[in-house]
């Protein structure tokens, strides 16, 4: 199979790789937003494919659209894992066996600017099974909507009532696209055992805790960049000092609390860059930020209630389950 051909020593095209969501890109051409010119050779990130093209998010313009033509890979590596990424996709959609609409639009709380996100099982053809190379166990689409798990780690997952793969396996949307997905529908209720209580409380632990970061990064944010616009800039630990000494949270003792403030500054930066609006992961670059008065994003994008709804649903599908069987 063509799989097996050590096509990995041919040379590839970085101007004809898929590029998919999330890839660290580089500019070719000037690009004009507003009355400000773009220059080629930044770098970005995309954010959205199009028919189009591709939305590039860039630190400290925002989100601009490119031709495909018109950006290329960051790292060389990223060429070899994308083309990788595209070839497997190619070959073994076409083999899913499963398939669910899940996310918001499977539980009724998608909005006008909801994704419709989808999530399958695959089957292996068996030349896949016998070379070599180990075969992929996840599909992505480029654009991050799609994910698929070869049928053995979807199963694997199930025994351990993985939330996402029990969510796929008894959302309403699920049908089977063939016969061994109708097996495993027939056999999903063997999946829901008591070993839900461990794995659906963790997850809903981790959407409370990304709730309370995300308050507690809107909370003190304007008070941290008013400090670092002094002369001279606090420095890390400086700032964490003053955070701890106004935080109104508990803690066992002083070096617990500057140590909670130091990684709330951390988070602080790392959403930030994330967003687009710094241009580095580093403290260094919130300084700079803070002194050359950048924006500071929409308080919507911190504060979303996504995490409040999948918090709920957890606990509620949870205790039924556990009640009901």
């Amino acid at each position: 199979m063509d799989r097996h051909h050590p096509k990995g020593l041919a040379p590839i095209d970085p101007l004809a790789v898929p590029l998919p969501h999330g890839t660290e890109v580089t500019t070719r051409v000037d690009r004009m937003a507003g009355e400000r010119r773009v220059p080629q050779g930044v770098v970005g990130r995309v954010v959205a494919i199009r028919e189009d093209g591709l939305d590039v998010l860039v630190t400290g313009v925002g989100v601009l659209r490119y031709a495909r033509d018109e950006i290329l890979p960051r790292r060389p590596g990223q060429v070899r894992f994308a083309e990788q990424r595209a070839a497997d996709w190619e070959a073994l959609r076409r083999c899913t066996v499963l398939e669910a609409t899940v996310g918001s639009r499977a539980w009724g709380l998608a909005d006008e600017r909801s994704d419709t996100d989808l999530r399958g099982i695959f089957a292996l053809p068996l030349p896949w099974t016998t070379g070599l190379l180990a075969p992929p166990e996840t599909l992505t689409s480029a654009d991050g909507s799609t994910t698929c798990w070869e049928h053995r780690k979807a199963i694997h997952q199930a025994i351990r009532a993985d939330p996402n793969t029990l969510e796929l396996l008894f959302v309403p949307t699920v049908h089977a696209t063939d016969v061994i997905g109708e097996w495993i529908l027939d056999e999903r209720d063997a999946f829901a055992s008591a070993d839900l209580f461990g794995s659906f409380g963790r997850y809903a632990v981790s959407q409370l805790g990304k709730l309370a970061r995300s308050a507690r990064l809107a909370e003190h944010r304007g008070l941290v960049l008013d400090w670092l616009e002094a002369e001279p800039p606090p420095d890390l630990d400086e700032v964490a000092r003053r955070l701890a000494a106004i935080s109104p949270r508990k803690h066992a003792s002083e070096a617990d609390a500057l140590l909670a403030s130091k990684e709330y500054v951390k988070q602080l930066y790392r959403s930030l860059f994330d967003q687009g609006l710094l241009d580095a992961n580093e403290f260094s670059a919130l300084v700079r930020h803070a002194r050359g008065g950048g924006a500071q994003p929409e308080p919507a994008r911190e504060l979303r209630p996504k995490n409040a709804y999948n918090l709920l649903r957890l606990i509620h599908v949870a205790s039924d389950w556990l009640r009901t069987g």
